[in-house]
């Protein structure tokens, strides 16, 4: 029963977050992870024990695949270029430049740790960026951001299996790693097209012979997400770029005729799923504050001196992201303008002021993906 209790407040505070956040000019998922450390202080006590493959599993699966499914193909198409050197060719060079200045700020970590949790933080949140920016970005930028963050999951948390193993065993082979990777989110693309294309064609059966109810075929759509995160796991592959794949595949599969029943019923399912789990995701986050202040003091005499030094130690690997991620966007960004023009293609869709790089910087927030692996 405590569980169920525990259910029902969190999907209560959902709701009253949302209508705090109305009021209050501050992002909602901000208020939400402050509402879930108010929640978990020792005056109120609530505790969550947070299992991360239980958390990828029920949280992520369904959420990527909403977002592939809503992300605009030929957008994703045209701004492959920069979507594949942020999602692949920033996150190694965060694991690099933040692994080597995590070692310097803190030479009791070793390197091969440094740089796994400089991996771990690498990848950005796709749940995270459509939250915060609630369509406010300029649709090219936000188009950028949903597709690295869609993208970049397998890449930093297969660098971050590496560079555990390297810790641990002290050997590290670059050509097994990247031959690893090409492996895992080529397999997790593939499986996620495949299955979502054999549901498709399921569907599509099933409405030629007269079995159209709306209901069945929702619950076939809430289960493939689950099926294809499951199915690339067992095989191996990316679980996370499998869900993705069966969101994009499904909804250009959902551009063929079908019921509107069907369709209105499948929207306003997955609405209300969207709208529970993004407010969990981050009262979960807010919930685990507690437990993090009471382990990082555990080894110490003093509470706040302590908590105050780490506290500055978080804000200067922040702070290293963002410069790392800037230096990035901004080189490969006017870069690419560069190799455009030389070609004669004329310039990008969205032309790399200052302020673009800015957004595209601060824009790449972190979230469910980096709690579960950090809590792994």
């Amino acid at each position: 029963m405590q569980t169920a209790y525990t259910v029902l407040i969190l999907l209560m505070l959902v709701s009253v977050s949302r209508l705090v956040g109305r009021m209050i000019p501050v992002p909602l998922p901000l208020v939400q992870i402050a509402a879930g450390a108010l929640l978990a202080w020792p005056t109120l006590g609530l505790h969550v024990a947070l299992d991360p493959e239980l958390f990828l599993f029920l949280f992520l699966p369904p959420l990527l695949f909403s977002d592939g499914w809503r992300m605009p193909k030929r957008e994703f198409w045209q701004l492959r270029g920069p979507i594949l050197t942020l999602a692949v060719g920033l996150v190694l060079f965060t694991v690099v430049g933040a692994g080597y200045f995590i070692h310097w700020l803190l030479p009791t970590i070793p390197l091969p740790v440094a740089f796994a949790l400089a991996a771990v933080l690498s990848p950005t949140d796709a749940v995270a960026v459509s939250a915060i920016a609630q369509n406010r970005l300029p649709r090219p930028l936000m188009h950028m951001l949903q597709g690295e963050a869609l993208m970049n999951d397998a890449s930093g948390l297969v660098t971050f299996k590496f560079a555990l193993a390297a810790a641990v065993t002290g050997v590290f082979s670059l050509t097994n790693a990247s031959l690893t990777f090409v492996l895992v989110a080529l397999g997790g693309l593939a499986i996620g097209v495949a299955l979502s294309w054999l549901v498709g064609r399921l569907r599509a059966w099933m409405i030629a012979r007269g079995w159209d109810d709306p209901a069945t075929h929702v619950v076939f759509m809430l289960l493939l997400p689950f099926a294809a995160y499951v199915l690339a796991e067992r095989l191996g592959a990316s679980g996370i770029l499998s869900a993705v794949a069966a969101g994009m595949m499904q909804s250009w599969l959902d551009l063929l005729p079908r019921q509107t029943s069907t369709r209105l019923l499948n929207r306003s399912v997955w609405s209300l799923l969207e709208f529970a789990f993004n407010g969990l995701i981050f009262l979960l986050l807010g919930l685990q504050l507690p437990d993090i202040i009471k382990a990082v003091a555990s080894h110490e005499t003093s509470l706040w001196p302590t908590l105050f030094y780490r506290c500055l130690d978080v804000l200067a690997i922040f702070l290293v992201l963002l410069v790392l991620r800037f230096v990035w966007v901004q080189s490969i960004w006017r870069l690419s303008g560069w190799l455009r023009r030389w070609r004669g293609k004329g310039e990008l869709t969205l032309v790399p002021t200052a302020r673009s790089c800015w957004l595209l910087t601060v824009g790449g927030v972190r979230g469910a993906v980096i709690l579960a692996g950090v809590m792994s």
